[in-house]
């Protein structure tokens, strides 16, 4: 992950409509949740949070899927694996195994 990127994806989680949507589809694991769940659980109106998802998704750490008429957004795991190798690239020195940071298979 380049430098751009990374504050493209911190940019987009760094409001709290947003952070909360993705740490919710982090913990509904990869199959994600329909937009008007997501809606339903933040208790978000959908048009408002449709522009937040688009936001996330557009900054790589969501993904979206159709399902007939509904759109399903998950966590982009590859991608925030990504980045948070990016931040922690030169932790002690680059000797990772130093550090006691565990990161999602």
């Amino acid at each position: 992950m380049d430098q751009a990127n990374a504050i493209e994806a911190f940019s987009a989680l760094a409001h709290p409509s947003r952070l909360d949507a993705f740490r919710l589809l982090v913990r509904a694991g990869p199959k994600g949740l329909p937009a008007m769940e997501i809606s339903r659980q933040l208790g978000a109106k959908p048009s408002t949070l449709s522009g937040h998802l688009s936001i996330l998704k557009r900054a790589g750490v969501l993904t979206a899927t159709r399902h007939q008429r509904e759109i399903h957004y998950a966590a982009n795991l590859a991608n925030i694996n990504e980045l948070v190798q990016f931040l922690i690239a030169d932790c002690c020195s680059g000797q990772l195994d130093d550090c006691k940071i565990t990161l999602c298979p």
